[in-house]
């Protein structure tokens, strides 16, 4: 794939920030808390548009094109925190948010051992089209929303939310809770300190991804490069199937959420 150039849209005012696309959605844009949350797979919707990319509609419901549980855990967090959510509003098969446009993932011919038949051959202006109406519509958004934030000055977290499916290559994975960080690792360094302490789950570092797979993106853009605060969660989707699972993960995450940002409080302050 060519590379492409993406402009972020200036922002020189504090009103209502609004999503400039039908495949973005902000909950609670008016959220007081000092976060902002973001889920890129929160959707596996194809819309009516683009061809279903997979030959099985049954695979729909598979982590290949989205990540389950993951948009509810955010919303639930996002009512905790009174925190701003932006979400995707279609599947990542047909572009993922959370990479870039030069990125071979960002609409993908293959996820995990399964084909993507509909990604395939794709001309350089079917590309172009899915950068123009989701990606950039998506990250402009989420631009909106922290420079808002930061003219009513306020420096906001910024936290991605994800889920992972518990095998992948058929290959059982044991962490139940990824923390991942890229260059700034405050906020991870603090949540991994005081997991033990919030939570009986297998918590690590960097699991099952890391930044060196490419799963930073949205981090990169939105918040390392302004200094901020962030963290990107990654949660095994099989502890996300009802309601109170969906909840007591939410308070485990508040916990160590909270605790992460109080110290990085009193360290700016010091």
């Amino acid at each position: 794939m060519s590379r492409h150039s993406t402009t972020y849209l200036p922002i020189t005012n504090t009103s209502p920030v609004k999503p400039r696309s039908p495949y973005v959605e902000i909950l609670n844009p008016n959220g007081a808390a000092p976060v902002v949350m973001v889920c890129e797979h929160a959707s596996n919707s194809i819309p009516d548009q683009f061809i279903n990319p997979l030959p099985d509609s049954v695979m729909l419901s598979k982590h290949i094109a989205w990540d389950p549980g993951a948009r509810t855990l955010a919303l639930e967090l996002s009512s905790l925190f009174d925190a701003p959510l932006v979400c995707s509003k279609i599947s990542r098969l047909i572009y993922d948010c959370n990479r870039p446009p030069d990125s071979e993932s960002a609409i993908p011919v293959k996820s995990e051992m399964y084909e993507i038949p509909g990604n395939l051959n794709l001309s350089e202006s079917e590309r172009q089209s899915r950068i123009d109406e989701i990606y950039t519509p998506f990250h402009n958004t989420l631009s909106a929303l922290i420079h808002d934030k930061l003219a009513r000055g306020t420096r906001p977290a910024l936290v991605t939310v994800h889920s992972f499916t518990p095998s992948y290559f058929n290959q059982v994975r044991l962490t139940e809770i990824g923390i991942l960080h890229d260059l700034d690792s405050r906020m991870a360094d603090l949540m991994l300190d005081v997991a033990p302490q919030v939570c009986r789950f297998l918590v690590e570092r960097n699991k099952p991804y890391g930044p060196e797979d490419g799963v930073t993106h949205t981090l990169r853009v939105h918040a390392i490069q302004h200094l901020l605060p962030n963290v990107m969660l990654e949660i095994k989707n099989d502890l996300l199937t009802t309601t109170v699972e969906i909840k007591a993960m939410a308070d485990i995450i508040q916990k160590m959420l909270i605790h992460s940002m109080s110290k990085l409080v009193l360290a700016a302050a010091s």
